[in-house]
């Protein structure tokens, strides 16, 4: 029971990778699906949460593909929960497991390619159940790309062979990959920050940054203070806005009421 459910998660999460909508493939969401699927939704959630820090600049930019979220998550959470890792071990996996995901992704796509000359061809023969279902298996695809392999791992993650190998790896290389995901981590942020254009945001970038590093400050706490900073930004904002529209409309209102008032006058 549990081997279908995490083939129907993995699937959801692959299909996810493309679709976009619900994002069921971003690590905190995924890592918690299959936490929950392998019993432990606690070490799901907290894997997923830090690897949704790493994923949080992750993203397709034209023809450029981001590293796999999707595969990274679920495998990662697999090799934590069955295989007995720590979560500092599925980390450090999680980024050469990412770039695995992402050559899988492309080479999925060029496959799909086929599948979209032959929409091509049921539309133009007006055959609206062919080019559904060239829809469907093309997104089939990138559902069993992240669920074969998840499978995989699961069946084998656990074992003394497995184990071995994973314990085998000298800790200069997984700590070197634990350093990198910092990294990335920060390459998130700044990208996400360079979209945004949030340069009149940075100074709240820097209070957080500030209490984090000189107090003791909870995450519960640093929620708290981000939603109150929020609230008064909001609040700053709308009186900067109400003021500007005061300004505007009135002087114009003054202009029509003192014409009021000539025309009164000449009468």
């Amino acid at each position: 029971m549990t081997l279908v459910l995490l083939f129907i998660v993995a699937m959801i999460t692959g299909f996810a990778s493309v679709v976009d909508e619900a994002q069921f493939h971003r690590p905190v969401i995924a890592c918690t699906m299959t936490g929950a699927v392998l019993g432990d939704m606690t070490t799901g959630i907290i894997l997923g949460g830090t690897l949704e820090m790493m994923a949080l600049g992750w993203m397709n930019v034209g023809a450029a593909m981001a590293p796999d979220a999707a595969l990274a998550s679920v495998v990662s959470t697999i090799l934590v929960i069955v295989g007995h890792q720590s979560i500092g071990a599925g980390i450090a996996l999680a980024v050469p497991l990412a770039a695995a995901g992402q050559v899988l992704t492309i080479f999925v796509r060029t496959i799909t390619v086929f599948f979209q000359h032959l929409a091509d061809k049921y539309a133009e023969d007006g055959n609206c159940r062919g080019i559904e279902m060239c829809h469907i298996a093309g997104l089939l695809l990138q559902g069993l790309r992240v669920a074969l392999p998840s499978v995989a791992i699961y069946m084998v993650a656990g074992t003394d062979t497995v184990n071995n190998a994973l314990n085998s790896i000298p800790e200069v290389i997984t700590r070197g990959l634990q350093v990198a995901g910092g990294f990335i981590v920060v390459v998130g942020y700044a990208m996400v920050i360079n979209l945004m254009d949030a340069s009149k945001l940075m100074v709240y970038f820097f209070l957080g940054f500030l209490l984090a590093v000189f107090t003791d400050i909870n995450l519960i706490g640093f929620g708290a203070i981000g939603a109150i900073c929020a609230y008064f930004h909001i609040q700053t904002m709308q009186q900067n806005i109400n003021i500007e529209e005061a300004a505007k409309t009135g002087g114009g209102g003054g202009a029509v009421e003192g014409d009021d008032i000539d025309d009164s006058d000449l009468m």
